[in-house]
């Protein structure tokens, strides 16, 4: 019998992607990597392919997507990301060994050796967070327009006024709540 968990919401920017394993943080959360496993198959599926994950590692793991949502939120709202978070990130930056290459498209990915581990992978996601965070990327952090997610993501739309951290989840139920409501206020008129 097998376990069905809630899909992956893949993005374009790792670190913020990895926060967004937890969604709805100001609703009914949903928890997308709730076992070790479920861990190992979201870092696969990003090019972090790893072997194993225990569960000091999972622990681990999700300390830092706490740490970066906790750093990333302050950013968007203009505040300093708490120290804890900062020291969270950075410890998991310097525990791995993963290298960075550059493809003959002008695009740096990362790559894991044969016999990497969960931590190599965890300092790859701590380095993008740091390159956000440090404002090396252009872009810039912003939360979720949704009251029940308030995700913060990274905006790299021309005008940095995207509202939504996915408009596929976010950004098409709350569409979809302004749509019902209209309807139900003319249904109310026309009484």
């Amino acid at each position: 019998m097998s376990t069905e968990y809630p899909d992956f919401r893949l993005g374009n920017v790792l670190a913020t992607s990895f926060t967004g394993t937890l969604s709805e943080r100001c609703g009914n959360p949903i928890e997308r990597i709730p076992t070790a496993q479920r861990l190992v198959d979201w870092l696969a599926v990003y090019g972090l392919a790893v072997q194993m994950c225990t569960t000091t590692q999972f622990n681990r793991a999700r300390e830092l997507r706490e740490a970066i949502h906790a750093a990333a939120t302050a950013a968007a709202i203009g505040s300093a990301p708490p120290a804890s978070a900062i020291q969270v990130i950075n410890d998991c930056s310097a525990a791995g060994k993963a290298a960075a290459f550059l493809t003959h498209g002008g695009k740096r990915i990362w790559k894991l050796g044969s016999t990497s581990s969960v931590e190599d992978a965890l300092s790859v996601i701590a380095a993008d967070a740091i390159s956000i965070l440090a404002g090396e990327r252009d872009g810039k952090l912003a939360l979720c327009a949704s009251p029940s997610c308030q995700a913060a993501f990274f905006d790299t739309s021309q005008s940095r006024t995207r509202r939504w951290c996915d408009m596929g989840t976010c950004g098409n139920k709350e569409k979809k709540a302004r749509f019902v409501a209209k309807r139900r206020g003319k249904a109310r008129a026309g009484e």
